[in-house]
């Protein structure tokens, strides 16, 4: 029998802690993290070039029991 699993995205205004505690209060256990930067583009000259402004950290929660 497989466990359901669930995506928690660390919101803007929250620290990692508080997602943790988040999954935890709604029954579930980290299983994963998975990051992925931001990127903005910038136009200079005739160039366009991509520079990081940020990251998405999202945790995979298996449900605990």
């Amino acid at each position: 029998m497989s466990k359901k699993k669930m995506l928690f995205e660390v919101q803007e205004s929250e620290t990692i802690e508080e997602c943790l505690d988040r999954m935890k209060q709604q029954g579930y256990t980290p299983v994963r993290r998975m990051e992925k930067p931001i990127f903005q583009e910038v136009k200079k000259s005739n160039e366009i070039i991509y520079e990081p402004i940020g990251r998405q950290i999202v945790f995979e929660g298996r449900v605990i029991g």
